[in-house]
Formats: structure tokens, sequence, C-alpha cells
């Protein structure tokens, strides 16, 4: 694997914040829609609408005294996850993978009881983790059951996959994979691993931590060239199919690929971060602006999908 330099990027067309902050997301996301993106709740509920698959939504405590409703659905469940609707960067979400006795056992193999569990609801409601401090909601999901081939590479948490949309068409993307350094979380600025992906055939290309080149995951050892995702030209069109959803002409769009269900979505984000530009050795500048070069925009998921495989492809 050959690493770019950052200096070499640049003349690649990468992508700055301030670049990306005035002529993308300001010129492109209407405001309006951000409440939609920034609520994981209503998210799920408009996505579904363009047969976008999201986990099954198990419960929504939105009032204090619907914690104790809370504990008897949860009595039933092996595994689950708590998420604040509102919540940012993988704050404030527990993942409970299996139930031993009166203790739940978290991703990361800590135990924890249901007090433990109300409280961390409590925090929610009151807007610990919610972007703006506001009072939040929990939504509480169906576990997902990652891709065997795709866990594999993965340490404790769910690897997914993150991929750039604009104006509906699919520009980058890269797999994001679980590290000791991230605490199980698929998050590249807490230590996670970005491999980044070809859109024209969901093949990895270059791997990066905390911006550094990598060949093998620094937990699991997997080596990490030859990773292929499964599904890839559905995973590119439901991805396209969120820019109807929303309204939206840049964001980030973050899959799972479930073992049972599929390729399903598990958050979308108005404000992508650039690290994606590492993982792939490339810029985004040069895809963005072909783009918006285009005479005749395609209109339909698939046809935007098969165009960012064919005009995207790794040389």
């Amino acid at each position: 694997m050959d690493w770019i330099s950052p200096r070499r990027l640049n003349r690649l067309g990468m992508l700055n914040m301030n670049r990306r902050n005035v002529d993308y997301i300001a010129r492109y996301n209407d405001r309006s829609s951000y409440p939609l993106v920034d609520n994981k709740l209503k998210t799920k509920l408009v996505v579904a609408e363009y047969g976008v698959r999201t986990p099954k939504l198990l419960q929504v405590v939105r009032q204090q005294h619907e914690i104790s409703h809370f504990r008897e659905m949860a009595e039933d469940l092996g595994g689950f996850a708590i998420k604040p609707a509102k919540g940012s960067g993988g704050k404030g979400i527990t993942v409970i993978t299996g139930r031993d006795g009166d203790e739940y056992i978290k991703a990361s193999g800590a135990r924890v009881d249901s007090g433990y569990l109300q409280r961390h609801l409590t925090n929610i409601l009151a807007g610990l983790y919610s972007l703006a401090g506001t009072p939040d909601v929990a939504i509480v999901e169906s576990l997902v059951q990652s891709d065997p081939a795709l866990a594999q590479y993965s340490y404790q948490g769910v690897p997914d996959i993150r991929i750039v949309v604009f104006q509906g068409y699919p520009v980058m993307a890269m797999l994001r994979l679980a590290t000791k350094a991230s605490d199980g979380k698929a998050n590249l600025h807490q230590g996670a691993v970005g491999v980044g992906l070809d859109i024209g055939s969901g093949r990895s290309l270059n791997a990066v931590q905390f911006n550094r080149p990598v060949t093998l995951h620094p937990d699991t050892g997997h080596a990490l060239e030859n990773i292929a995702i499964d599904a890839w030209q559905e995973m590119l069109e439901m991805a396209s199919r969120c820019f109807e959803a929303t309204g939206l002409g840049y964001m980030g769009v973050d899959l799972v690929v479930d073992a049972h269900q599929g390729p399903m979505l598990l958050e979308l984000n108005a404000r992508p971060g650039l690290a994606i530009q590492m993982a792939n050795g490339r810029g985004l500048l040069p895809r963005l602006r072909s783009i918006e070069a285009l005479k005749r925009p395609h209109f339909t998921p698939q046809e935007r999908a098969r165009f960012a495989m064919e005009q995207f492809a790794a040389l």
C-alpha cells in the first residue's frame, strides 16, 4: 500500500474544512433539513418511506416515568442498543450484547445492572449527549448482528461504512473498524481504523489510523488490503436514496451490514468529516466538481449509483 502525503493529497484536490463548509455544506444543505438528520428517530421514520432499512425500533423513551416500561421491555431481550436521538460522534450509545441473570453484558464485556441502564436513560433525557445540551429522547433498537465477513476485522464494535453523497451521487466511501483505542466505537478521531473503499467495486484501497498508514488491524492482526464489501451496489443505491429522503445535497451516510437483514442505515450526517480522503489516498474536490459539471443529472438512485461506480472507480 502506497502512502500519499497530505501535501500530495492537496495537489490531488483535497477538500479542506473551510471550502467544505462554504462551498458545499452552506451552499447545498438547506438548514431546514438539519433537524431531520440531527435526530436519529426522525431519520429512521423518514428514510423508511424511501425503502431504506434501519435497525428495528423497540422503544422510544421520552419521559422519566417511561423508564420503568423500558425495564419491562428489556426483560426478554438478549441484546439491544440504547441511543440518544440527538447524539453525535457515538456519544451516549450503549450496546448490550447479552444477559447473565440480572446483569447485562456490554459490547466491551463489562457487566452492568438495570439501575445502570436506567441512570443512563435519565442522562439521555436530560440532554447530556445531545448536540446542544437540550433535552432529548432515548431510542432502543434491536442489536445489529454484524456480517462475520466484516466483523472479523473489527475489535468488539460493529464495523460501519461511511459514504459521502453529493447531489444524490455516492462520491467516496470508507470502512470504519473499531479498535481497543477507540473503545469499540467506529470513530476515527478516537482511534478507529479507516479503510478507503473503491466506489467501483467496494474493495479496500488504503487504511489509516490517526491519519497514519496501517496494513494490519492493530488489535485483530488481520490484513486490510483484500477486504471486499458484499452487496456493494445495493449499498450505494441505498445511500443515494437518502438524498430524496432528506433533500440534503452534501452528507455522510453511515451503513452497517447485518448478518440476516443485509445493509442497513445507522445514521446520516449533514457535516461529514474529511478524514475519508486520507483513508482513500484521494481528494474529494475533483469528484465533487465533476458532479457539479454534469449537463444532464441522473434522476434515479440506481442511475446515480451506476454512474458513480463507473466514474469514480479506482484506476
